[in-house]
């Protein structure tokens, strides 16, 4: 599955969002951890090159009181809603793929810290157009094709 940048720094702050939450309606007594555990730390380079089934179009997160686990779905970007009930009615377009990830609080924690890590050493966006700068700016699309430097 593949993820943008920004998808990926989303689903790491929410993540941490959601773990503090389950903390302060359980008063405390939820098995998530304030912090990652320093054990699960990943600090291995990522495998390359990635290979993507999908990209990625929505994520959802919940908690399942039941296991005390993190869910995580994401499901392929596609069309837009009225297309997929469209081809769905016509049985003749599969169904988006949808990835389901079950984890604990611990690895969620731990996810988050190295998700923010590895989005924090790639290169900043350009605060136009959010595209990636190289050190000799890019052509920026909101600078209708003229070279923007870093600001």
């Amino acid at each position: 599955m593949g993820l943008e940048k920004f998808q990926v720094a989303v689903l790491a702050d929410r993540l941490d969002e959601l773990l503090d939450e389950v903390l302060r309606r359980s008063g405390g007594t939820a098995p998530v951890p304030a912090m990652a555990p320093v054990e699960l730390a990943d600090k291995a380079p990522l495998d390359l090159p990635i290979e993507e089934d999908f990209r990625v179009g929505t994520m959802a997160l919940a908690w399942d009181p039941d296991t005390a686990q993190v869910v995580i779905e994401a499901q392929e970007a596609g069309a837009d809603d009225e297309e997929e009930e469209q081809a769905e009615d016509a049985l003749d377009h599969p169904e988006s793929a949808v990835l389901r990830v079950h984890i604990s609080a611990a690895a969620a924690r731990a996810f988050t810290q190295r998700a923010l890590e590895i989005v924090a050493a790639g290169r900043p966006p350009c605060p136009l157009c959010a595209q990636p700068l190289d050190a000799e700016g890019h052509i920026c699309v909101r600078l209708n094709g003229h070279r923007g430097d870093r600001t």
